[in-house]
């Protein structure tokens, strides 16, 4: 079994082609939504299928069974060849997420303000309408509109999402958080601004103006001010940190909304999850005091401030101590059972142990493939070894590669360069006629 270049399923009685008898009529032109799903989603089960063959023992030419370093480079290449087409099976996939996704951030919106004005309706029920209800729905339905320009705008860059995504193509938690603020103070200035037009008189607008105080509002605005600083520190802690080489950065397929409470391997990050949950309720805490009180903006108790402050250092803190260059601490030579111990010569492998050599959202096994040793002058790609569910070589500790002959006798450095570009300082060994 194997995937050609446009991701079509070879062998095991597959036809091929996006027609009935392959997938029973599911679309597979690449061209619409559902057909690149379909389309990867087929070139994912080959690529599984080929893996786990691989890994059984099984598919290997028989001219090749005689020598196991180039069995073992034969499957890898066959790997490698159907991990690019899965990869551009994803990015197909991939390519119409933005436009799908602004439609539907657009539809959460005027979701949410429907629901606003459910619940004012029903809890409007004995006590009647009030100014009030008018003011918070009305300065909801101005928000709606200008979010929904500004989706439409960049609807082929995800709309409402876009301002959130980072570089590396992951949702932003920082530039989330403070985007959420910002929208927070909007929908409260908007509102107080709706209640001094329906005022009834010059003395009703004038006892509103005190509720836009500094002095009560103060607590609002430090922790707007402070999202912000924490998003705009955190662009460019990073930045500085992947421009160095000290943090690893590999772009994602998309973003998703779990990048919000997770790194960029996709496991749970707590400076992160922090961070979002204490701002997510502080910021309903502000929302209930202006349900409350539409008339002024929400005054926020300092030992919310604080406690959201202690956040974002935290949040801070994290991205400061994440990540890291790829580091050798050994190279041994790889040993057989049963060989006898010897020094390091050409066609032997060499086991290189050490740290970060694959880099956090590196796992996928067309990133796996590109990385790379360099022994001297020569670059070797690290070989693919399948095992039932994954890869053996390369991973994130260790990494076993053969020795070219070309490498010329004597002290020789070994480098490796990960996915993400990243390399490590050289580590001299000995390599033996």
């Amino acid at each position: 079994m194997s995937v050609d270049a446009a991701g079509r399923v070879a062998g095991r009685g597959g036809t091929g082609s996006g027609g009935p008898a392959g997938d029973g009529g599911a679309c597979r032109c690449g061209q619409c939504p559902h057909g690149a799903r379909e389309g990867h989603r087929q070139a994912l089960a080959a690529f599984v299928a080929l893996r786990e063959d691989f890994a059984a023992g099984r598919g290997v030419p028989a001219g090749l069974a005689h020598s196991a370093g180039a069995a073992r480079q034969w499957v890898s290449d066959e790997l490698t060849l159907s991990a690019k087409a899965l990869a551009e099976r994803r990015a197909w996939e991939g390519a119409g997420w933005p436009v799908a996704v602004s439609r539907r951030t657009a539809w959460v919106v005027w979701a949410a303000v429907l629901a606003l004005l459910l619940g004012q309706a029903l809890t409007a029920v004995g006590t009647g309408w009030t100014a009030g209800r008018t003011a918070t729905l009305t300065a909801a339905a101005a928000l709606a509109l200008g979010v929904t320009a500004a989706a439409w705008r960049h609807r082929r860059q995800a709309g409402l999402l876009a301002p959130l995504i980072g570089e590396d193509h992951r949702l932003s938690t920082s530039r989330a958080v403070a985007a959420a603020w910002v929208l927070t103070v909007l929908y409260a200035v908007l509102t107080l601004a709706v209640e001094l037009a329906v005022a009834p008189g010059p003395d009703a607008r004038r006892r509103l103006l005190p509720g836009l105080g500094l002095l009560p509002s103060a607590g609002l605005l430090a922790i707007l001010a402070m999202a912000c600083a924490v998003a705009v520190l955190a662009y460019g802690m990073t930045a500085g940190r992947v421009r160095s080489g000290r943090v690893q950065k590999v772009p994602a397929d998309r973003p998703r909304a779990a990048d919000l409470l997770a790194d960029d391997a996709g496991r749970g990050s707590f400076t992160d999850a922090q961070y979002v949950l204490v701002n997510a309720a502080v910021a309903a805490f502000a929302l209930v005091r202006l349900a409350d009180d539409p008339t002024r903006l929400p005054a926020l108790p300092w030992v919310l401030v604080v406690l959201a402050g202690l956040s974002g250092v935290t949040y801070l803190a994290g991205k400061a101590v994440t990540g890291g260059r790829p580091v050798i601490h050994s190279v041994v030579r790889s040993r057989e059972l049963g060989d006898l111990a010897a020094p390091i010569r050409t066609g032997d492998d060499i086991e290189i142990r050490g740290t970060g050599f694959v880099p956090p959202g590196a796992g996928t096994p067309d990133r796996l493939a590109r990385t790379v040793v360099r022994i001297g002058a020569v670059h070797v790609p690290v070989p693919l070894v399948p095992v039932p569910g994954g890869f053996a070589n390369p991973t994130d500790g260790v990494l076993t590669v053969p020795v070219p002959v070309d490498v010329e006798p004597g002290p020789v450095e070994v480098r490796v360069i990960t996915a993400a570009g990243a390399e490590t300082r050289p580590y001299r060994i000995d390599v033996q006629d």
